[in-house]
């Protein structure tokens, strides 16, 4: 159950007595199927336990603690929450920082594979490892990829003697054609993982270089120049009367490993600094920078959206796989939408820089901004192209593989999966000619187009 909304490349529940079931509060308790996700449920005294399923194999998942009425926290502090929907044999299931719910129906019992001992040793995992991907995985056509031909030719290649680094090379072999930087193979330390071609991953060191490299060049005339969120977040007024602001990432806001709420708490402080009353009146413009943006929570990225709008709008759909023999079935769509946060808002103009290194929920924020009412401008290059939660499924060697299986939706219908978002006005990012010659050319462009906006609020 573990979800994972920052980019896969960087990956390197003593529980209270259950409350009592009313007439009003039908109980959790029991076996629940996941709409999609290959997942089963088990929630019991107190416990949440998920079981990872496919066809050919069941293995015991994640597991959490109730805290709270219908609230179960797992190790990593990661808050669950379970509801019932209308009644006793439909539910919910709300992950924190993500968007959107997960619809559960009540079974009778687990399957019978969960009752059983997991084959452990290198063909059992090759086959769930292919079978996950078989099951969920939504983009095979999309990418040209014939999964059936990869098992052909790499099955061969595994047997009972097959080592741990050997199986590690084939299942690193046959995800690399994807080129998903939300697909991974795990082992311990080892993790095997790879941006779409042409583009860099959004590293710490990455980012601390451009961050430099911004300050000493677009922002030596700044004023008000400020970090926010643990320095993931950085403000400043520039001399046209536009605003700056640059997003590194959507989390870490209050330090690894603090809870939602205090990632929350921190992101309104700065919005509450940024964007007061003075300052939204009186901006001619906004560029908010994601070119550097590893990704993190989606839910964060809506709350900042709120703050740029006066009309409510969808943000976009999300649906994920539901049937395991048919890639092109998906459970109902779940519109999310940005709704107007209280207090100061922007609702000027907007110019949006993206990349290659804009990843996952920097993505889905970009994704927010494209139907906001008001002039928005997207300047710089294609963003990464991976929107979906990332799925860790467990094999039965102690392996584990990440994957997504989830669709961002536009009102229309399309996705970005695989080209990622592409900019209005197209401008090199961070090449290494630009930085040789100190030019920022989509923070220039940028400016000229919020110029010529006319300042306009509206």
């Amino acid at each position: 159950m573990r979800i994972v909304t920052a980019t896969a490349v960087a990956l390197a529940l003593a529980g209270q007595a259950a409350p009592a079931a009313t007439a009003h509060q039908p109980t959790t308790d029991g076996i629940w199927r996941m709409d999609g996700y290959g997942t089963v449920l088990s929630i019991r005294n107190g416990t949440f336990q998920e079981y990872q399923t496919t066809a050919v194999s069941c293995l015991k998942g994640d597991s959490a603690q109730r805290t709270g009425p219908n609230t179960y926290t797992m190790p990593d502090g990661t808050v669950l929450t379970v509801r019932n929907q209308g009644n006793r044999d439909r539910g919910f299931l709300r992950v924190e920082g993500s968007v959107g719910d997960r619809n559960l129906r009540r079974i009778p019992e687990l399957p019978d594979a969960c009752a059983r001992p997991a084959p452990k040793g290198p063909l059992a995992a090759f086959d769930v490892f292919w079978q996950s991907f078989e099951e969920n995985y939504p983009f095979f056509s999309a990418k040209g990829i014939d999964w059936h031909a990869v098992r052909d030719q790499y099955g061969p290649q595994v047997h009972v003697g097959t080592t741990r680094d050997e199986l590690y090379a084939v299942f690193s072999e046959m995800v690399k054609p994807l080129y998903d930087a939300h697909v991974a193979v795990q082992d311990g330390d080892l993790v095997f993982a790879q941006v779409r071609p042409g583009t860099v991953v959004p590293t710490e060191e990455l980012d601390a270089k451009v961050k430099k490299f911004i300050v000493a060049r677009d922002l030596k005339n700044a004023r008000n120049l400020q970090d926010f969120a643990n320095g993931r977040i950085t403000y400043a007024d520039l001399p046209g009367g536009q605003g700056y602001l640059r997003i590194s990432g959507f989390g870490g806001y209050a330090g690894d490993g603090a809870p939602c709420a205090a990632q929350l708490t921190e992101l309104d402080r700065a919005l509450d600094t940024v964007l007061n009353q003075e300052r939204t009146q009186r901006l001619k413009g906004l560029v908010i920078d994601l070119r550097i943006n590893g990704g993190g929570s989606d839910a964060l990225g809506i709350h900042i959206a709120e703050r740029l709008t006066d009309t409510p709008y969808l943000a976009y759909s999300k649906r994920a796989r539901n049937d395991p023999a048919d890639p092109t079935r998906h459970t109902r769509p779940q519109p999310a939408y940005v709704t107007p946060a209280r207090g100061p808002r922007y609702t000027g103009p907007v110019a949006v820089l993206t990349g290659g290194s804009t990843v996952s929920a920097g993505e889905t924020f970009t994704q927010a901004l494209m139907d906001r009412p008001g002039k928005t401008v997207r300047i710089g290059q294609p963003t990464q192209g991976v929107f979906s939660d990332v799925m860790q499924r467990k094999l039965p060697n102690g392996m584990s593989a990440w994957l997504p299986n989830e669709e961002f939706l536009t009102r229309s219908g399309r996705t970005f999966d695989g080209t990622g978002i592409p900019p209005h006005l197209t401008e090199p990012v961070f090449t290494k000619d630009e930085f040789d010659k100190k030019r920022d050319s989509a923070f220039d462009r940028a400016l000229n187009v919020l110029r010529n906006c006319g300042g306009t609020t509206s």
